[in-house]
């Protein structure tokens, strides 16, 4: 199992947080999905995953990611 955590500054309500996670959730191989509003981190883990995918899962949500 890995975990891959992002900086997504533009989140800021529990409908922000609700569309990131269902996008990663959708990403074959996330098995979990954590989204602090506060610090605008989101972290996924999972295994078979790549950060391309998870990227374009995050941009397919409507935001912007950067690795941490």
């Amino acid at each position: 199992m890995s975990d891959m955590t992002y900086r997504v500054p533009g989140m800021s309500c529990g409908h922000c947080k609700q569309a990131v996670s269902e996008e990663l959730l959708a990403v074959e191989g996330v098995e979990s999905v954590d989204v602090d509003l506060e610090t605008k981190l989101v972290v996924a883990r999972g295994t078979g995953f790549d950060d391309a995918q998870l990227r374009a899962a995050i941009e397919e949500a409507g935001y912007a990611a950067a690795a941490v």
